[in-house]
């Protein structure tokens, strides 16, 4: 678990405010739920024999009603708990969003910690494929909106309950022929969860993996063709994808459709988005049937790929340093400060004294694109002297609402 220290942070803040703005658009409003849940809820939901749950879960006796607690390590079984609580699905179907931290016991690397964060969204009482196709559709446009490239999705069908029941049964006895080349977490998944054998990285397993039975044969009609219909709709919105029958997902609630937008530049952690649907979870933990989907994407690897490139920069960074000297000065200069904001522009007034000469200094080391400058030449006129910090220009004198004209015209050069 780590600090997000004041130079990241600023990074952080244009991803949240970026993302929030995103899920206005498509009319996904907020849910918050509480960071502990009852440990049940997450062994329904997920599954006993995932390596979540089995392996990664910070768990605990709460020492006042002996309830085993658990520090959500996900977040759909907490929006699905509370949509059943409270009800909401008797309203119509939802479309609902979160974000905030998780909590897996893994070992640590760049961009996976036990403290992470998701941005997430659950779309609950819908069906068709159209919903599948949006969620796909709006997290291209988060990567556009964040400018990132270098990601890929993968998408498969794992189909309804009976094809994997079908499915399942074959796949058990391809790997019982090959049980001398399991590794050793394959051999413990092969009676419990066999379909996460196909989710194995270890180099040994690939050739075995490749050769085993395809679920898409066993799937019947219509989930055929709901996974058509969501080829289809990709398609016409341009989205570029790749079928991968060996994506299965590590939750046990995923049927029907599933992706995956991965990249290869955080190494070995490559998956940055995942969801798809989970039809059978609302009934699962005690709700009545209702299909559902959704997905969530991880905020430490995406900021790591943002970290690639410098676009996000011009839109974090400090408009004016207001420098002033003085006691008029001082006094002109926080109202000066107050106005440019009035105006939509980012500034920190300088405190604390000093000469000129060293107000500059830190204007320059903090990044602000222009320096205002209040003295009394300043104060006499009414007017602020406006210089360029990042470009070779001539500083100029204005009034106040002539400075926000010009140095949002800078912004925009």
């Amino acid at each position: 678990m780590n600090d997000v220290l004041p130079d990241d942070a600023i990074l952080w803040e244009h991803f949240e405010d970026t993302a929030r703005a995103w899920l206005r658009v498509y009319g996904y409003r907020a849910i918050r739920t509480p960071i502990l849940e009852r440990t049940e809820l997450f062994v329904r939901s997920i599954g006993a024999m995932t390596d979540i749950v089995e392996k990664e879960m910070y768990t605990f006796v709460d020492e006042l009603n002996g309830e085993s607690l658990t520090l959500r390590p996900e977040a759909t079984a907490s929006c699905v708990r509370a949509a059943i609580e409270h009800n909401l699905l008797y309203a119509g179907p939802q479309r609902l969003c979160y974000w905030g931290p998780m909590f897996r016991h893994e070992r640590p690397q760049k961009g996976r910690y036990r403290q992470f964060h998701q941005v997430g969204v659950e779309a609950l009482g819908y069906a068709g494929p159209d919903i599948d196709a949006e969620h796909i559709v709006m997290s291209a446009r988060l990567w556009r909106s964040l400018r990132l490239d270098g990601i890929a999705l993968e998408l498969n069908t794992l189909g309804g309950s009976e094809a994997r029941a079908r499915y399942r049964a074959r796949l058990v006895k391809y790997l019982e022929r090959h049980h001398d080349a399991l590794d050793a977490d394959s051999k413990r998944r092969l009676h419990t969860n066999p379909l996460r054998v196909l989710d194995s990285k270890h180099p040994a397993m690939q050739d075995l993996i490749e050769g085993a039975p395809r679920l898409a044969d066993d799937l019947d009609e219509d989930a055929l063709k709901h996974f058509e219909d969501l080829q289809a709709k990709l398609r016409a919105a341009g989205i570029a994808f790749t079928l991968n029958p060996r994506l299965v997902r590590g939750l046990d609630y995923y049927n029907g459709t599933v992706f995956e937008w991965v990249t290869d530049r955080l190494g070995a952690q490559g998956t940055v988005c995942a969801g798809g649907r989970y039809d059978g979870l609302i009934a699962q933990i005690g709700g009545k049937p209702a299909p559902a989907c959704g997905f969530a994407m991880g905020v430490e690897r995406l900021l790591a790929l943002m970290q690639h490139g410098a676009a996000w920069l011009s839109q974090t960074t400090l408009d004016v340093y207001l420098v002033h000297q003085g006691d008029a000065a001082d006094r002109f200069a926080e109202q000066v400060a107050e106005r440019l904001r009035d105006g939509g522009l980012r500034v920190l007034l300088h405190c604390g004294g000093g000469s000129f000469k060293s107000q500059m200094r830190k204007a320059d080391a903090s990044g602000a694109r222009f320096a205002v400058i209040v003295g009394d030449d300043e104060v006499l006129a009414g007017e602020i002297s406006i210089k360029p910090l990042r470009e070779l220009a001539e500083q100029v004198r204005a009034s106040i609402d002539e400075a926000v004209d010009l140095i949002k015209k800078g912004e925009r050069r």
